[in-house]
């Protein structure tokens, strides 16, 4: 097998176009879809609403609003895309995000904290539920539905504890609003973007240039040039549309920025390949060495602190922490990102960029219907038909994998 992977011919021909194609024709034969499901699936649904809205869709108010509504919702999906990877899942990340702003909005208002301390407590309280979640399920061998079903009760408890009677606190501190109300404009805005399609140039070579040092099928350079322009092309137009109305979203940065660091982390470091080792046979990785109880301890941490950051970054856009603050869809929607991203329920296979593909179409979904004034009862069957659907996929694709 190693003197078909080195053989030139064969290299050379997966290096065309025209080799490319067929290659990939063979991966989606072999159940390896990627995420071009949900590349079809936006492009559908920005065209359905786009038209069905006369093209309100497309305004600069709208996409600025559906940048600001992402944020705090995919933020959660990124710790959600983790737990997934190691075939777990975690109930607690919607009201865990809640009670995160609750207690940051306590300190800040009652106790007189700065905002920045008081941001620096919401989010220490999450990686201690984390912690909580991760230990109790390693050192007593309980499912985590169970021990995080348990958490998604008991603290919601806690948050109502927290908030007393009361029960609604507003913010006013502008380090804590500001995170959801500062926007990019001019120079700071394509100097942002800028950054960011450097990455995902530099990212695309640096993977044709690894490929090829090991003999393997790197593709054509003009394909790492046309990533580069493709992504130049989209950062362009986003930043000229969202500058017409408000700007690029401080929010929506922190979350790309979150995204990107994340990607690299399961991807390029020890403990993301440790991760993806446990997701995909907890045993194997055991006896490979690998310290699966403080891998999983480590992922549940991640989970609770960014569903903290996340319920951070949803009380900052809506000025305050109420007893619903991280109820409703809030589980729902993390969850239904990481998978319509591309994650699999099954454990193993996943990036982080799952969460913001996944999370862009729940809340486009979600947007497009609030512009049509559907009514909940049809939002709500929609989004579980779209994870039904996106569930139903990645079960066909593991089906394929396994025949292959």
């Amino acid at each position: 097998m190693s003197t078909l992977a080195n053989d030139p011919r064969l290299i050379a021909g997966e290096a065309s176009f025209r080799g490319i194609v067929a290659t990939y024709r063979r991966r989606i034969s072999s159940g390896d879809v990627g995420q071009l499901p949900v590349i079809i699936g936006l492009v559908v649904i920005w065209s359905v609403f786009g038209i069905a809205s006369g093209g309100t869709f497309f305004t600069p108010v709208n996409l600025v609003n559906l940048s600001l509504q992402m944020a705090a919702v995919g933020t959660i999906a990124v710790g959600v895309v983790f737990v997934l990877l190691l075939g777990e899942i975690d109930l607690t990340v919607g009201v865990m995000s809640g009670l995160a702003a609750g207690i940051m909005a306590v300190l800040n208002v009652q106790a007189g904290l700065p905002g920045p301390l008081a941001v620096l407590g919401g989010l220490v309280a999450g990686l201690l539920v984390g912690a909580f979640h991760g230990m109790w399920i390693t050192r007593f061998r309980i499912p985590s539905f169970v021990v995080t079903l348990a958490g998604l009760i008991a603290w919601q408890g806690v948050l109502l504890f927290v908030l007393g009677s009361r029960g609604t606190i507003n913010l006013r501190d502008p380090f804590i609003t500001g995170l959801a109300g500062t926007f990019f404009t001019g120079i700071w805005a394509w100097v942002i973007g800028a950054g960011f399609v450097v990455y995902v140039g530099g990212t695309a070579y640096m993977q044709r240039r690894n490929r090829v040092a090991a003999g393997l099928s790197g593709g054509p350079t003009l394909l790492v040039w046309a990533r580069t322009a493709i992504s130049a092309a989209v950062v362009a137009l986003a930043i000229v549309v969202l500058s017409q109305d408000r700007g690029l979203p401080l929010s929506l940065v922190l979350l790309v920025g979150l995204v990107v660091v994340m990607d690299f982390v399961a991807r390029r470091t020890r403990f993301g390949r440790m991760v993806f080792a446990v997701g995909g046979n907890a045993e194997a990785a055991r006896r490979a060495g690998i310290p699966v109880d403080r891998v999983r301890v480590a992922v549940f941490i991640m989970a609770s602190t960014f569903a903290a950051w996340g319920g951070i970054l949803a009380a900052s856009r809506l000025l305050a922490v109420t007893q619903s603050s991280g109820s409703g869809d809030v589980l729902l929607n993390a969850i239904a990102s990481a998978v319509i991203g591309g994650t699999s329920l099954f454990g193993g296979r996943g990036t982080a960029w799952a969460a913001l593909l996944g999370i862009l179409v729940i809340q486009s979904i979600s947007n497009g219907m609030d512009l049509l004034s559907f009514e909940p009862a049809i939002k709500l069957t929609i989004t579980g038909a779209v994870l039904l659907t996106a569930v139903t996929i990645d079960a066909l694709a593991r089906r394929g994998r396994e025949q292959h």
